[in-house]
């Protein structure tokens, strides 16, 4: 697995021993900047359940100001924390362009600014129970107006949020392959 893009193009990403964690492929990245496009650039990024820190990283790559990263698995962090240690390097950024936020998704709004591009890739297990308050309790609290989320779903799920719009679906629709949703807030959601 490597930064596809940008200027840490070609970094390795550590990943965690084990199957706690799925990062996205590289492939699947590649996609999904190359529907983002320009607008990665100089955008504040959330970067949830964050694992290696994949998508969020790669954003850095590509330019965006800054990145919050919030994870809890205490062996992804470690691979997170040197993973960005490598791409900060190799992009000549400073530390302060990478936040980490050590904590349970549900539970961290609170601590989160707000952001014009979130990268969302939820263990598929729970992704039917909590895909709403996901959303209620986190997302609509720490998103800009026009803010787009990137969420990564098996490509066989049904995706439905009150107040978002699917602009685009990035991936086959297959039970055994993951698809992201491109997301944004409805003109009446960004209202109320």
């Amino acid at each position: 697995m490597r930064i596809t893009g940008g200027k840490a193009r070609g970094i390795t990403l550590k990943a965690p021993k084990g199957d706690r964690t799925r990062p996205a492929t590289d492939r699947m990245r590649e996609a999904v900047f190359s529907s983002l496009g320009p607008s990665v650039t100089g955008s504040h990024v959330l970067d949830l359940f964050a694992g290696t820190g994949s998508y969020g990283l790669e954003a850095l790559s590509r330019g965006a100001a800054s990145v919050t990263f919030v994870e809890h698995d205490r062996s992804a962090l470690s691979c997170l924390q040197a993973n960005g240690a490598a791409v900060l390097r190799s992009c000549e950024r400073e530390r302060s362009s990478m936040h980490l936020v050590e904590h349970d998704v549900y539970r961290c709004s609170k601590q989160l600014q707000r952001y014009e591009l979130i990268f969302v890739d939820p263990p598929y297990a729970s992704i039917a129970a909590n895909l709403e308050q996901l959303f209620a309790a986190v997302i609509d609290s720490c998103t800009v107006e026009g803010a787009r989320v990137c969420l990564e779903v098996p490509g066989d799920f049904a995706l439905h949020i009150n107040g978002w719009e699917v602009l685009r679906r990035i991936g086959k629709a297959s039970t055994d392959k993951p698809t992201v949703a491109l997301l944004q807030r409805t003109a009446a959601h960004s209202q109320s």
